[in-house]
């Protein structure tokens, strides 16, 4: 029996004692590239920064791969909100993307050629070789998100975490994006996506996590995205989606 790529148990957050996350408990098999979708405020982000605790938590287990967080940590990259980013940090994009191969390096050690020429490589993946010598404050927020997944990708993880990579971002890195990520599920990465477009979770996801500060469904697209599972997270809202042309 293969071990889940990310396993959840019991998963209880709370801000301030208002509690965020409840009971949150599921497993994800390797290879999958997942969605995690709900409305505003229904604790997605929440959800991912405490799998790989970010943020506290008040009890619940959470492993990768049948390992803690802490023994596999090098195998994880996570990319952040664009919001949660400063962007006026005087740093060139190529040495952004250099950032990503630290985690493979020994103590006290600096990049040299090879972690340089990783970085280049992983920057032609996204588009974005042309600007590695631009101060990271000076491109776009798409060219930003580009950087950020180059910089997940020069660390060679085996799970990806990325929240909201489509917000402010235009089409062809949205598409860029997506392409990559689906690339690295094809060959065998384990990718988890916070996003809030629900007209595009059909085409960008194999699996979905549905919550609403507790686990509302988990599991195949199609098994998720229906109009009796969707209304349970979304309630009021659900009846705006079919207006905005959401098709479930």
């Amino acid at each position: 029996m293969s071990t889940a790529a990310i396993s959840v148990e019991h998963l209880h957050v709370s801000y301030n004692g208002v509690e965020a996350i409840r009971d949150v408990s599921f497993d994800l098999g390797t290879g999958n590239l997942v969605g995690i979708i709900g409305p505003n405020g229904a604790g997605k982000s929440t959800l991912l920064k405490a799998m790989l605790h970010l943020i506290p938590r008040d009890r619940g287990e959470i492993s990768f791969l049948g390992q803690s967080i802490k023994a596999l940590r090098k195998q994880i990259a996570y990319v952040p909100q664009r919001s949660e980013i400063d962007w006026n940090f005087p740093i060139t994009v190529l040495d952004t993307v250099l950032l990503g191969t630290y985690p493979t390096l020994g103590w006290f050690r600096r990049p040299g050629k090879r972690q340089r020429e990783r970085a280049y490589s992983c920057l032609e993946q996204v588009g974005m070789a042309d600007f590695q010598n631009r101060q990271i404050g000076e491109l776009s927020g798409g060219q930003q998100q580009r950087v950020f997944l180059a910089r997940a990708l020069a660390q060679q993880p085996e799970l990806f975490f990325l929240d909201e990579p489509f917000v402010g971002v235009d089409l062809t890195s949205e598409q860029t994006i997506i392409a990559i990520l689906k690339e690295q599920q094809a060959n065998g990465k384990t990718v988890v996506v916070v996003h809030h477009d629900l007209s595009k979770a059909n085409d960008y996801f194999n699996k979905l996590l549905l919550i609403n500060r507790e686990l509302v469904s988990f599991g195949e697209v199609q098994d998720v995205f229906r109009p009796e599972i969707m209304s349970q997270a979304y309630r009021g809202e659900f009846s705006f989606m079919r207006e905005l042309g959401v098709s479930i």
